[in-house]
């Protein structure tokens, strides 16, 4: 695009915000669950709710993570930036991409910065999966965090 660096970065945050909308698999979904009433719907509203409340405990035990209790979506976006200049092995950590970059190496979690969602301190984690897979991703991530000095 041409264009200054602030329109092109502005308008490269709208476009992954366009292109990561709801799909019309999901779209469809959603209006059969309109259509057959709530019962799955509230049960799966439980099921986040439980994730939640597991990823946001696990999350408090970390140390220098900030964390709050999120009202909707199933993500969480922790403030991570006391973990900025610190290392482990040849990886130093300066900023929240570095930080994704070594716990995908070292924990083997992906999880994605907080720049294209408003803040560079911060890492975004979905709470999307089993409760058995979140547990073990919460555990990885303490024991990868623990390791930098």
């Amino acid at each position: 695009m041409a264009a200054s660096k602030e329109i092109s970065a502005a308008c490269d945050k709208l476009q992954g915000q366009i292109t990561s909308g709801t799909s019309s698999i999901s779209q469809r979904a959603a209006l059969a669950a309109y259509e057959e009433g709530l019962a799955t719907v509230n049960e799966m509203k439980e099921a986040f709710k439980k994730r939640r409340t597991i990823v946001y405990d696990l999350l408090k035990e970390i140390p220098d993570v900030k964390v709050n209790l999120p009202d909707g979506a199933f993500y969480f976006f922790p403030e991570v930036k006391a973990y900025f200049g610190k290392k482990h092995n040849d990886a130093v950590i300066s900023n929240a991409e570095e930080l994704c970059l070594y716990l995908l190496n070292e924990a083997h979690v992906s999880l994605v910065t907080g720049e294209a969602f408003g803040n560079e301190n911060c890492i975004r984690i979905s709470y999307a999966a089993s409760e058995e897979q979140l547990i073990e991703a919460m555990s990885r991530i303490k024991a990868a965090l623990s390791k930098l000095s």
